[in-house]
């Protein structure tokens, strides 16, 4: 403490449980100053990890289907999980069976590098199921 007020600067406990406590004598308004700067930037580089969403109708074609997986396959390689919803409309809700069939198809088509997080639920009007990267 006698070195601090002599140094005219601070005295900061860096690790007061250690044996013996860590302590620094530095100025205080400059080390706070660059510990949130250092935090900031480290909140500026951490990716927030999304869930992104496809929405197919029951009714796709192959084509289209390509299209859009090709969609979610940029989106697993950039990290995120995929929560892919298969719409149904007015009389194709009597054939629920349909939906389960093309989600085990969008599943084969993405390939083996993805898992099934959560397998395909009926809701609603829609199918989701959630797919992410090995």
């Amino acid at each position: 403490m006698a070195a601090a007020k002599e140094a005219d600067l601070d005295l900061v406990m860096v690790s007061p449980e250690a044996k013996p406590p860590v302590a620094k004598i530095v100025d205080w308004g400059k080390y706070n100053y660059q510990r949130t700067k250092q935090l900031q930037k480290n909140r500026q580089k951490a990716k927030a990890l999304d869930m992104k969403q496809m929405r197919v109708g029951l009714k796709i074609s192959d084509h289209d289907l390509s299209v859009k997986l090709r969609k979610v396959t940029g989106f697993l390689e950039a990290g995120h999980k995929v929560k892919i919803a298969v719409v149904y409309r007015g009389r194709e809700l009597a054939h629920r069976d349909l939906g389960f069939k093309l989600a085990a198809r969008v599943v084969e088509l993405l390939g083996d590098g993805i898992a099934v997080d959560s397998e395909p639920v009926f809701a609603g009007r829609q199918l989701t199921f959630v797919v992410r990267k090995k």
